[in-house]
């Protein structure tokens, strides 16, 4: 089946008992055995639910895996990826990335006793150079958050299978619409499905998806025994947001295209940050390894954080707050926001600089979201 009719029906027929065409929301703890030392295909929450394995078997089929794993939040996803490593295990890791999971990376695995080694792996020869015997763990972002830059997957993939080493890649940018890391020899992809694949700003959620069975046994005993997975009414939202998932992405994609052609031709402009511009340093690489580009990009302004701030203090349509990914357009300033739990000598070495603005282009007129750009940039 194609994308969005996977999206739409998966491996879910009509409930059964009832004919419902929506899965239902079993908001229940527990499940009743059907005799002594008999229980059924669940028998507590925890452990599995009837609406959490429709989200997760759809998430699955979504990136073309065997098994996937949701999860309450996206940060409880990669902290359950991460409890893959253990005290004296190497991981590395691209230098620009999410500000929360540099957090978790700095204040709880490294504290923990894993070697955290930031790297920059568009370097394919400083990738390879830093792997060491315990080196157990790739960690890509692709595109990063809020750089854009991007990493070549299939390249990573293949020094890392040479290496026995693992590789992770967020995808929460793309979605798996745009982007399937699997196919490009990734063994495990995670999302905050609070973004694009819920779609809605409504609920908060993340997701594991691997594509081997002894890997899948791994994540599964770690979501079961850190009780981090996602709860049935939230895993039921998601649901009903992948439907769509398909047709928000491609106006998602058109709108951010647009508006980012519209910035680089801005005087007051300083660049624009999108892998669909091809005044991107790796649009070749974009061309390859993704079918679209998405909604997120950044650009940054002349005038330093100051123009920064009138810009971001003006606007009337976008609306100035963290996250991404929703029905509406969203405009912050990675410097002081999404990315302020990185020091400030983090911050700029990895490239985010004061001046620096990302937005999340939603679905409103493209025409009336340049409109109000264009009336905020004037009073810059």
């Amino acid at each position: 089946m194609h994308f969005e009719t996977i999206a739409i029906h998966g491996k879910n027929a009509p409930d059964p008992q009832y004919g419902a065409v929506m899965t239902p929301i079993y908001q229940v703890s527990t499940f009743a055995f059907k005799g002594v030392q008999q229980p059924g295909p669940f028998d507590y929450s925890r452990s599995g639910n009837p609406t959490r394995k429709a989200l997760e078997d759809c998430l699955a089929q979504l990136e073309g895996g065997s098994h996937g794993f949701a999860f309450g939040t996206g940060m409880a996803a990669e902290a359950t990826a991460l409890a893959l490593l253990e005290a004296g295990d190497h991981i590395i890791v691209h230098n620009d990335l999410y500000g929360g999971t540099y957090r978790l990376l700095a204040s709880h695995v490294a504290k923990n006793g894993v070697d955290v080694e930031f790297v920059n792996l568009r370097d394919l020869a400083a990738l390879e150079a830093a792997i060491r015997t315990e080196t157990r763990m790739i960690w890509t972002e692709t595109p990063t958050n809020p750089l854009m830059n991007l990493q070549d997957l299939r390249a990573i993939a293949a020094i890392a299978k040479a290496r026995g080493v693992l590789t992770v890649c967020d995808n929460t940018f793309l979605s798996p619409y745009f982007q399937r890391p699997l196919e490009l020899g990734i063994d495990l992809v995670v999302h905050s499905t609070t973004k694009y694949i819920n779609g809605h700003s409504d609920v908060v959620g993340g997701a594991i998806i691997v594509n081997n069975e002894e890997l899948a046994t791994r994540v599964g005993f770690f979501q079961n025994t850190l009780g981090s997975c996602q709860a049935p009414q939230d895993c039921f939202l998601v649901m009903r947001g992948i439907k769509t998932l398909a047709i928000r992405m491609e106006v998602h994609n058109r709108n951010a295209l647009a508006i980012a052609k519209w910035l680089e031709a801005n005087p007051k402009v300083r660049q624009v940050l999108h892998p669909g511009l091809e005044s991107h340093p790796q649009h070749a690489l974009a061309l390859e390894q993704m079918s679209g580009f998405g909604g997120t990009f950044s650009f940054a302004v002349k005038g330093g954080q100051e123009a920064a701030f009138r810009l971001l203090g003006n606007v009337r349509i976008f609306t100035l707050a963290e996250s991404l990914g929703g029905v509406e357009s969203l405009i912050e300033h990675p410097w002081t926001m999404t990315h302020i739990s990185m020091p400030e000598e983090v911050r700029l070495a990895s490239g985010i600089t004061d001046d620096l603005i990302r937005i999340s282009v939603g679905l409103e007129h493209v025409d009336d979201l340049i409109a109000d750009l264009e009336q905020a940039f004037a009073l810059v």
